[in-house]
């Protein structure tokens, strides 16, 4: 195998595309006392970009709530820019659905951290995603209706 043909992956850069912070009851809610409901909801995209490259963005929204008053909603889509060359086509997709969400995570559970900190609220700390698990269950998801179909005819 020539050097050129080695597998790559590789992060070229990585960004914020988009933040957001809301807290639309201020500065009453901040009188409250009672702990929010707090939930969180997580997607990532890729796209190809050029030969070899690709764009990921995970985007996290957390919401809290406190009965039906909001307290804040903060999303950030957390993004990055990799390489990926001379890698099987079938590997690409598990690369882009899995270990490129798994680089990003830290970065977007900092800027949530951060965002809801700024806001006047106690940190929220995101714990450990298992993308690989989210990614096989998208893949049982997608397989589900097709399976259903052929046993039908």
């Amino acid at each position: 195998m020539e050097q050129n043909e080695q597998p790559i992956f590789g992060i070229e850069k990585l960004y914020v595309k988009d933040l957001s912070i809301e807290v639309p009851n201020a500065p009453e809610i901040f009188l409250e006392h009672d702990a929010p409901q707090v939930e969180i909801k997580l997607n990532s995209n890729g796209r190809g970009v050029g030969e070899g490259v690709f764009e990921v963005m995970l985007t996290v929204t957390v919401t809290a709530t406190l009965g039906e008053k909001t307290v804040f909603l903060v999303e950030v889509g957390q993004a990055g820019i990799f390489r990926i060359v001379n890698v099987p086509d079938e590997q690409v997709e598990p690369l882009v659905a899995v270990a490129c969400p798994n680089i990003l995570f830290p970065y977007a559970r900092e800027a949530i951290s951060d965002a809801v900190t700024r806001a006047g609220f106690q940190p929220i700390v995101l714990q450990p995603v298992n993308f690989e698990a989210m990614y096989m269950q998208r893949l049982q998801e997608a397989q589900a209706p097709a399976s259903t179909e052929n046993t039908l005819q």
